[in-house]
C-alpha cells in the first residue's frame, strides 16, 4: 500500500514530537525512568491519545490512520529514538503487533481490529520470539490447534510461551504466531483472554523504560475469526514483509541513538578545556572519536533514505535491504555510543551522563528484529545468489556504475566505493571456486563486506545528486563525509577479502599476487590522498552545528 501521509503532515507529526518531548522527556525524566525501570504508560497514553496521535501514522487512512509510508515510520522512529530509545521501543511493538493485520489481515479484519487500534489507542504486543526458536521463525513450538464442532472449525486452542516480548505485561491485543495444522500462522488474542499470562518484567541492561515479559499461553481459545488472513500457514510470508518496515524501523533506532550520543559528545567538548583549549579544537578527538562515527552513520542514513524511497513506490523484494540497512545503522550507531562515552572521559562512565544510559539503550538493536548474525546470513546468501545468477556480474556490474558516477561527479567517493565493490566481486568468485562458502565463517564475513560495499554506493549517489538529506548537513559536507567512507570501506573490503581468501587456504604466492592485481590494490592505495584534509573538513563542519 503506497503512503498516504504528505510531507507537511510528517513535519506537523515531527513538530509535534519534538514539543511533546521537551515538555514531557526531559533528562531528569529519562534518566529517572531508567533507574526505575519503570515503563511510562502514562505517556504512551498520550502519544497514542488524540492530542498527539503518533500510532495512527503506522494505520492507513481506511481505519483511521495517518497512512504513513516508510519514510514518515523513518523519520518518526528516528525522532522519538533521539529522546528515549525506551519509549521507541514500545511504538515499535505496537507497530510490529499491526503489522500482520497490515500486510495479511482479510477486508473484515483490518476493519474490526485497525480501527479499534487507530480509535481507542490500544497498546499492542508482537509475540513471536520463543525461548527455544530466537529468530527462527519456523522452529516455533507454540501450537494452535483447530477446536472442531459439527464438522467445522469454529476456534482454535493455543499453547506455548513467547520470550522478550515488548509490551507483553501492557498490552490490550497481541498478534501470536502459532503452529497451526497447515503452517505458522498468526493469531489475534485480546487481553484478559482465559489462560493467557504475561510474566514478570524482564530486568534489562538497557531500554529499561519499555516493558519487556514473557507470555505464557495455556489453552487461549479465540474464535476462527482471529486468524489473520483466514489461512492457517501465512505466518511466515507475512513476518517477511512486515521485516522490510520494522528493519527500516530499528535501523532508525540504531542512527537515532548513535547520534545522539555523537552530538552529547560535541557539546561535552566544546566546553571541556584541556591543555589551553576544548577538545573540539583537537583532532586527535574529533578525528578519532567523533568524525568516523557520524561519518558511518550519515552513509547508513543515506542507504535507509533510498530504502524508504523504494518502499515507498512500491518495489517488492526489500527484505534484504532492509537487513542491510538495520545490520549498518546499529552496529555503527553502538559503536558512536561507545566511542561517546569515552569522549565524555570518566564522566560518560557516570549515570548522571546520559550516553552511558545511551550506549545501554542501544546494544539491543543489534540483537532484536534479527541479530546482526542473522542479518549477516540473510544478505549474504542474497549476495552470493545474485554473484551466482549473473556469472559474477553483480557487484561488478555495481562497480561499473560507480566508475560512471565518478566520471560525472568527480570527487563524490564513487570511485573508491567502485573499488569496494570490484574487491568483492574478486572475493566472491576465488570463494565459489574454491566452495569457501560452505564454512559458515566466510559466508557471515562476505555478508558483512556486501552490506558496507552496498552502503558506499548508496552514499556516493546521494553525495553526487547535491541534495540535502534529512540530517540538514551541507552538500559539502556529505561529499567530504562519502570519500572518507568510501575509503575505510574499500580499505577494510579489501583487508578482509585477503584474509578470506589467504586464511582458508584458497590463494597464495603467485596467485595471491594476481588477485592483488585483479582487485586494484594500487587504486586503492592512490584513493587515500586527501583523506586527513577531509577530516579536517568533517570536523569543522559538525562543530559548527552546535
Amino acid at each position: 500500500m503506497l503512503p498516504e501521509m504528505n510531507g507537511e503532515e510528517l513535519e506537523l507529526v515531527l513538530d509535534t514530537l519534538n514539543r511533546f518531548a521537551r515538555k514531557n522527556l526531559d533528562d531528569q525524566t529519562i534518566l529517572e525512568l531508567d533507574e526505575q525501570e519503570r515503563c511510562p504508560t502514562d505517556i504512551l497514553h498520550e502519544l497514542m491519545g488524540p492530542e498527539v496521535g503518533i500510532h495512527l501514522a503506522f494505520i492507513p487512512t481506511a481505519f483511521g490512520g495517518m497512512g504513513g509510508g516508510a519514510k514518515a515510520i523513518f523519520r518518526i522512529c528516528e525522532t522519538v529514538a533521539g529522546v528515549d530509545l525506551g519509549v521507541a521501543t514500545s511504538l515499535l511493538g505496537v507497530s510490529l503487533g499491526t503489522d500482520p493485520l497490515r500486510v495479511g489481515g482479510t477486508d473484515e479484519q483490518k476493519e474490526k481490529w485497525m480501527t479499534r487500534i487507530a480509535e481507542d489507542g490500544l497498546l499492542v504486543a508482537y509475540a513471536v520470539t520463543e525461548p527455544s526458536a530466537g529468530s527462527d521463525l519456523a522452529s516455533i513450538r507454540t501450537k494452535a490447534v483447530p477446536v472442531v464442532r459439527d464438522g467445522k472449525t469454529v476456534a482454535y486452542r493455543i499453547d506455548g510461551s513467547k520470550q522478550f516480548i515488548t509490551n507483553g505485561g501492557l498490552a490490550n491485543l497481541y498478534t501470536v504466531l502459532a503452529m497451526a495444522p497447515g503452517g505458522p500462522s498468526f493469531f489475534v488474542v485480546e487481553r484478559g483472554t482465559p489462560g493467557l499470562e504475561p510474566g514478570p518484567s524482564e530486568h534489562k541492561h538497557g531500554i529499561r523504560a519499555s516493558n519487556t515479559t514473557s507470555l505464557s499461553l495455556d489453552g487461549v481459545e479465540v474464535p476462527v475469526e482471529n486468524l489473520v488472513g483466514g489461512v492457517e500457514g501465512q505466518g511466515l510470508a507475512q513476518a517477511q514483509r512486515v521485516f522490510g518496515y520494522t528493519r527500516v524501523m530499528v535501523a532508525a533506532f540504531g542512527l537515532a541513538s548513535g547520534e545522539a550520543a555523537l552530538r552529547r559528545a560535541l557539546e561535552y567538548g566544546a566546553e571541556r578545556v584541556q591543555d589551553g583549549s576544548t577538545l573540539t579544537k583537537k583532532p586527535a578527538w574529533t578525528h578519532k572519536l567523533i568524525v568516523p562515527h557520524a561519518t558511518a552513520l550519515q552513509a547508513a542514513r543515506a542507504f535507509i533514505e533510498q530504502l524508504t524511497e523504494r518502499l515507498d513506490a512500491g518495489e517488492p523484494d526489500l527484505a534484504t535491504q532492509g537487513a542491510v540497512a538495520k545490520l549498518v545503522a546499529t552496529e555503527y550507531g553502538n559503536a558512536a555510543a561507545e566511542a561517546a562515552i569515552q569522549a565524555h572521559g570518566g564522566y560518560g562512565y557516570i549515570h548522571d551522563y546520559i550516553v552511558e544510559k545511551i550506549k545501554r539503550d542501544v546494544r539491543i538493536t543489534c540483537i532484536y528484529e534479527g541479530t546482526s548474525e542473522i542479518l549477516q546470513r540473510t544478505i549474504a546468501r542474497e549476495g552470493w545468489r545474485r554473484h551466482l545468477q549473473t556469472r559474477g556480474r553483480y557487484y561488478l556490474d555495481m562497480a561499473e556504475e560507480m566508475v560512471n558516477l565518478e566520471r560525472l561527479k568527480p570527487g563524490t567517493g564513487a570511485m573508491m566505493a567502485g573499488s569496494a565493490c570490484r574487491v568483492l566481486a574478486e572475493t566472491l568468485e576465488v570463494s565459489r571456486v574454491s566452495r569457501l562458502t560452505r564454512h559458515q565463517h566466510v559466508l557471515f564475513q562476505l555478508g558483512w563486506m556486501m552490506a558496507r560495499a552496498e552502503v558506499a554506493c548508496a552514499f556516493a549517489r546521494k553525495a553526487a545528486s547535491g541534495e540535502p538529506d534529512s540530517s540538514k548537513l551541507s552538500a559539502d559536507c556529505l561529499v567530504a563525509m562519502s570519500r572518507l567512507w568510501s575509503r575505510r570501506v574499500a580499505a577494510e573490503i579489501t583487508r578482509e577479502g585477503i584474509e578470506v581468501v589467504c586464511g582458508a587456504d584458497a590463494l597464495s604466492g603467485d596467485d595471491l599476487r594476481a588477485f592483488e592485481e585483479r582487485i586494484g590494490m594500487k587504486n586503492i592505495n592512490d584513493g587515500l590522498v586527501g583523506q586527513l584534509a577531509d577530516l579536517d573538513t568533517v570536523a569543522k563542519c559538525l562543530i559548527d552545528t552546535l
